[in-house]
C-alpha cells in the first residue's frame, strides 16, 4: 500500500520514517521528496518523525491539474498537516521547499515549531532559468535530462514533461514574492543555509536574510554549492548543525 493521502485535489504521495517530534521535508524543484534529501535521512530518523512529501506537480503526487505555484504549494503542507492531525512541525526546505518553508511561516506561522532553509535568498531571483526551459533542454541535447524528468515526474505529469518544465520555469520567475516586513514577521525560530558558491544565495544574500528575521541564525558552508547537504558535498556538518538547531528548539 503506497502512502497516499487525499489533500483538496491531490492524491498526495509522501513517505514517513522514525519517532519522535515532526520534521516536515520540502524537497527542490524538478525533484521529489527523499530524493532531495537522501543525505538527511538516516540521521534525522533516529531521532524525529520524518515526513517527506512530493509536490503538487512533482513526483508521485497525482493531480488532474498540472498547474501549481509556490504559495499553492505552501497551502497544500498546512493542508496535508491537517489532515494528518499535525499541529506543529519542524520544516526544513531545500530550494523549491525553502521558499515554501518560508510562505507557511509568513502565512501560518503558528504551525511551524522551527524553519530551516537551504539555498534560498528568500527573493525571486531568475538567473539561470532559460537553461531549464523544455525548447533550451532539445536545442541543445540535454536528453539525459529530459529522460530524467519523465521518469521522475510520470506520475504528477503523466508523461508531459514540456508541461512540467514550463510550469516550474514559471514559478522561479515569479517567486517567492515575499516583502521585507513579511519576512520580517516571521517568530519562529530560524537557520538558514547556503553553500558558500551558491550562483542563487551565497554569504551576502543569507547574511541579509538572517538579518530581516530576529533571532535567526545563518550556515555558510564553505567550498559548498547549491546543494551543500548533499552526498559529495558536506551533509555531515549540515546535518549536525541542522540537528543541534533542532534539539535547542525542541518543542
Amino acid at each position: 500500500m503506497m502512502p497516499y493521502l487525499q489533500v483538496k485535489d491531490l492524491e498526495m504521495f509522501y513517505e514517513k520514517m522514525g519517532l519522535g517530534e515532526i520534521v516536515i521535508f520540502l524537497h527542490s524543484g524538478y525533484s521529489r521528496g527523499i530524493l532531495a534529501f537522501a543525505s538527511q535521512m538516516l540521521d534525522f530518523q533516529k531521532k524525529y518523525t520524518c515526513f517527506f512529501p512530493d509536490f503538487r506537480g512533482h513526483g508521485r503526487t497525482k493531480c488532474e491539474s498540472l498547474e501549481w505555484s509556490t504559495p499553492k504549494i505552501a497551502d497544500d503542507i498546512v493542508e496535508f498537516m491537517d489532515n494528518m492531525d499535525i499541529s506543529k512541525a519542524h520544516l526544513i526546505g531545500y530550494s523549491l521547499g525553502a521558499n515554501v518553508g518560508l510562505y507557511v511561516a509568513v502565512n501560518n506561522s503558528d504551525r511551524v515549531a522551527t524553519l530551516t532553509t537551504i539555498g534560498s535568498s528568500g527573493f525571486c531571483d531568475p538567473t539561470g532559468v532559460e537553461e531549464f526551459e523544455p525548447e533550451w533542454l532539445v536545442e541543445n541535447g540535454k536528453q539525459d535530462t529530459i529522460n530524467q524528468m519523465i521518469e521522475r515526474h510520470m506520475e504528477a505529469h503523466k508523461g508531459n514533461w514540456q508541461e512540467h518544465m514550463r510550469q516550474s520555469a514559471r514559478d522561479w520567475r515569479l517567486y517567492p514574492q515575499l516583502s521585507e516586513v513579511q519576512l520580517s514577521s516571521i517568530k519562529c525560530p530560524a537557520l538558514f543555509i547556503t553553500g558558500e558558491h551558491d550562483q542563487f544565495v551565497g554569504e551576502e544574500k543569507i547574511i541579509h536574510l538572517s538579518s530581516l528575521v530576529k533571532g535567526s541564525k545563518n550556515l555558510i558552508v564553505s567550498n559548498g554549492s547549491h546543494r551543500p547537504h548533499m552526498l559529495r558535498e558536506n551533509p555531515s556538518l549540515v546535518n549536525d548543525a541542522i540537528l543541534q538547531f533542532l534539539d535547542a528548539n525542541s518543542m
